[in-house]
């Protein structure tokens, strides 16, 4: 696993004061050529089978977990839970040992009633540690509607994900058409430190699916997390990312989560930063990875400080700028106004949505400028998708655009840095 920050300026005036910024970059290492003995994944789907689901979405979502059963290997360990107001574990989780039982009992799902989400959630979760290998587990969990039995409050489930996730379960969500509850979703997902996809038709979702098993089978790294401790020259410290984060003494503790083979990642941090009264070269803070590594099953640390050159105010006049972190910041903080934007489309606020969309449009066609050369055709892509938002918001479907938004923004933002299509 290699680590490797660059600050935003290269210097700082003396008593001076203003927020400095940092990009960590982090790339997992790749898988090894003979691969033959990895140790076994955990994967538990659970599925909505509620009668919303009824036609080509169950229909859709069940050929595509035959063909996720195909592609696991005979020692994966693999679980089915469905649920509509009751729950079953229609395969209980275990190896694949008959893999022609698996999918029989996958082809035999019908349509039910409502959508008790928690109790099924929760007992994928059971499912899941009971199984999970030396290498963890991972639920994904599928639906197409709102939660309207059992826990339905975004933020109780968050924290179950939480603490299953603690305990190296971790949960993605893929919220299927335009009826979920793209809030909840985004709030399991986030807690359970996964990945938030958004498929409208079952051709997308099959997609999603695959890549979501590609992903599970590739890691390299997991339960990673960086540790900031500031230094006594900084006040505070903020992460621009969309990540789980929980406030330590003098700093904060991010959670990564797992790692493909080869994924990059790219975490941007920001300090607050007082008056620094001497001159010469200070520490801002101390970075702290920490990550399994998936392959030889071993815990690993690696610690690198953060700097800054502290010099005359005439001196730091004359400073340069990194453009790639300054590009990154802006980036990061249009990710963060999509998902207001789309928590105001969620409550009904197309106005708000519009107001967020034009501060993340301006972010982004502000930075393209500045950007490096190999940045910019992503800006630029980036601005279409944001006007293209704008005018789905106003003139075609919200629901669409508040979907659309919040898993995007997911993406961009928590897995930053990650390959659309793992290796």
């Amino acid at each position: 696993m290699r680590i490797n920050a660059q600050m935003g300026v290269d210097l700082v005036a003396v008593e001076g004061e203003g927020e400095l910024s940092a990009l960590v970059e982090l790339t997992a290492p790749e898988a090894p050529q003979d691969d033959t003995d990895h140790t076994p994944s955990t994967l538990v789907i659970v599925l909505d089978r509620s009668g919303s689901m009824r036609g080509d979405r169950l229909e859709g979502a069940k050929r595509a977990l035959l063909s996720l059963v195909d592609r696991l290997s005979p020692t994966d360990r693999f679980g089915f839970v469905t649920f509509d107001d009751d729950v079953r574990v229609d395969v209980p989780a275990a190896t694949l040992t008959d893999k022609t039982i698996v999918k029989a009992r996958i082809d035999a799902v019908g349509p039910g009633g409502c959508t008790n989400l928690s109790a099924g959630y929760l007992r994928g979760l059971q499912e899941a540690r009971r199984a999970a290998s030396d290498r963890g587990a991972t639920v994904l969990l599928i639906s197409d509607g709102h939660a309207n039995a059992g826990i339905t409050d975004a933020d109780q489930l968050a924290t179950i994900a939480t603490t299953y996730a603690q305990q190296h379960v971790t949960t993605s969500t893929l919220g299927y058409g335009l009826g979920y509850d793209e809030y909840l979703l985004t709030a399991i997902a986030k807690g359970g430190r996964g990945n938030e996809h958004f498929a409208e038709n079952p051709d997308t979702a099959a997609a999603l699916i695959a890549q979501e098993v590609t992903g599970l089978l590739s890691q390299t790294i997991q339960a990673a997390s960086l540790t900031i401790r500031m230094s006594p020259h900084v006040r505070a410290v903020r992460l621009a990312n969309d990540l789980e984060v929980a406030p330590i003494e003098s700093g904060l503790q991010v959670e990564l989560g797992s790692l493909w083979a080869g994924e990059e990642r790219k975490v941007v941090l920001v300090f607050d930063v007082p008056q620094l009264p001497a001159l010469g070269l200070t520490e801002v803070a101390t970075l702290e990875l920490r990550y399994v590594d998936a392959v030889a099953l071993t815990e690993e640390t690696v610690t690198i400080p953060l700097h800054v050159n502290v010099v005359p105010g005439d001196e730091a006049a004359g400073r340069t700028v990194n453009r790639v972190v300054a590009t990154e910041l802006a980036f990061l903080d249009a990710q963060r106004a999509k998902r207001e934007a789309s928590r105001r489309l969620y409550e009904g606020d197309a106005t708000g949505a519009a107001v967020m969309l034009q501060s993340a449009g301006s972010a982004i066609t502000g930075a393209i400028q500045g950007a490096p050369p190999e940045l910019r055709a992503e800006l630029s892509d980036e601005a279409m998708v944001i006007e293209r938002m704008i005018e789905e918001s106003q003139y075609g479907e919200a629901t669409r655009a508040s979907k659309f938004l919040s898993a995007d923004a997911a993406r961009k933002s928590r897995k930053r840095g990650r390959r659309d299509d793992p290796a």
